[in-house]
């Protein structure tokens, strides 16, 4: 795959086959998303399609091209953000944001926040960061999409917006609990290099990290840290629309079950993945999303 990608429309006939075109690419993915989306009303479902197709569009360029195409991928995106903004964007994504960009005042910066955080996997394996440095990818490739949410949702309100903040730092912290393995398979490691000195780990070789008998305590560390954000959101939420906010309440109790799996695992065994159930999946939305 090359950024030659973004450089023709494919042939879509008319804004319900665009539309059609895009919500099988998200619901072919199976995720948690497509199950807190799937009560929002149709305008509002495409809209977070359109953004999850976007994110999901980055992600593979940062994760998934030759090292040295991925810049040019990604400055391609940027420009195409802007042609968006403009009314005149070229790749199917991108037409599909149009409408949601316009009918629910998306914000050009947190598209772009998006795409600084894809630029910092992008440039170099992140390799144990410190605390600050995490906070910051987590804010980008996480709260961002959290910012865009809370518009598509319909409360562009303070409180929601520190949902989005909040509520992005503890999904992606939860995400980096769960894909140790994988990210060490791209010679990443997202443990803060503080939790890793706390604990005696000098490394910050993933497979050597993810081999030291303190590798638990380092993740319970985190994991206490997501905790944190997560009890942020709650307290957020009580000031936000309930009813906008109930595919955010879904996402959130989504992960935080997937973290309370995670910690009783105790990464034991940091290849093992830990996934929950959709009968479990299922009883969180009615708990969380229609109650």
């Amino acid at each position: 795959m090359t950024g030659a990608v973004l450089d023709s429309v494919e042939a879509i006939p008319d804004e319900a086959a665009l539309r059609e075109t895009i919500r099988r690419r998200v619901e072919a993915a199976g995720t948690s998303f497509y199950w807190a989306m799937r009560m929002l009303p149709r305008e509002r479902r495409d809209g977070m399609y359109a953004v999850y197709a976007f994110c999901r569009e980055v992600d593979d360029i940062a994760d998934d091209w030759p090292e040295a195409e991925r810049p040019a991928g990604l400055a391609a995106w940027r420009d195409e953000i802007e042609a968006v903004y403009a009314g005149k964007s070229r790749h199917l994504i991108a037409r599909a944001l149009e409408a949601p960009v316009t009918r629910f005042a998306l914000r050009k910066c947190d598209f772009h926040g998006i795409i600084d955080g894809m630029e910092m996997d992008a440039a170099a394996a992140i390799r144990a960061p410190d605390l600050a440095t995490l906070d910051l990818y987590c804010a980008r490739v996480a709260g961002a999409v959290g910012h865009l949410s809370v518009h598509v949702f319909g409360d562009p309100g303070e409180a929601a917006h520190q949902v989005a903040d909040a509520l992005g730092r503890a999904l992606q912290l939860t995400n980096i609990l769960r894909d140790l393995a994988e990210d060490a398979e791209r010679g990443r490691l997202y443990l803060p290099r503080e939790l890793l000195d706390r604990h005696g780990i000098r490394s910050d070789d993933p497979a050597a990290v993810l081999r030291h008998p303190a590798l638990p305590a380092v993740c319970r560390d985190l994991a206490a840290l997501a905790i944190q954000h997560f009890d942020a959101a709650s307290a957020a939420m009580t000031r936000a629309s309930r009813r906008a906010m109930r595919p955010a309440a879904v996402m959130g109790a989504f992960y935080r079950a997937m973290l309370d799996a995670l910690v009783e695992a105790g990464w034991r065994d940091p290849a093992a993945r830990v996934s929950l159930s959709k009968s479990r999946k299922l009883w969180l939305v009615l708990r969380h999303g229609l109650i």
